[in-house]
């Protein structure tokens, strides 16, 4: 019986989680979240990376969500589920469905998300130069090696926030930024 009730907290988290996801990927596929959240973001990601690689290639132009390279005959467009917001999603709904209190998950959120950014601006100006140099690895990295580390890196930061959370009655974590 014991173990049953232990078991508890964790199926509830599991069911919110799943449940989350479900609903927060549903969401995203609505043509006004599309038109009015994702576009607009994924262009933002696009001259943000643009800006990274400008550094190296001058001749980079951004336009919407692609980025083109006149110089060298290359573009790449930035599509849903490079944008970094499926990994935000997974991350997000692990957030919301862990017993925590509301600010450590606020908190949590604006972390991860600058987690999140970060490696996927580094992930498409590797794709941008991968790309330029040879396609198959571009391709190879674009559908198995980026897409599994967005999802590992979306692990990584929950569980360093997990961490992060107060202990009840034992002494007080380390903060989750130095």
């Amino acid at each position: 019986m014991r173990l049953a009730a232990d078991l508890l907290p964790m199926l509830r988290f599991l069911l919110v989680f799943v449940v989350l996801v479900f609903v927060l990927f549903g969401l995203e596929l609505l043509e006004p979240v599309e038109r009015l959240v994702i576009v607009p973001f994924t262009s933002l990601v696009a001259k943000a990376s643009g800006v990274v690689i400008r550094l190296i290639d001058a001749d980079a132009i951004v336009q919407g969500k692609i980025i083109s390279s006149p110089a060298h005959n290359f573009a790449i467009s930035i599509e849903r589920g490079c944008n970094g917001v499926e990994a935000m999603i997974i991350f997000g709904a692990a957030l919301a469905a862990f017993p925590a209190p509301w600010r450590h998950k606020l908190l949590g959120l604006g972390i991860g998300f600058a987690a999140i950014q970060a490696l996927n601006l580094v992930r498409i100006v590797s794709l941008f130069y991968l790309g330029r140099w040879n396609m198959a690895w571009f391709e190879w990295f674009h559908l198995y090696l980026w897409q599994a580390l967005m999802v590992l890196d979306a692990l990584i930061v929950f569980l360093l926030w997990l961490r992060s959370l107060p202990r009840p009655g034992g002494p007080a974590p380390a903060p989750l930024a130095t």
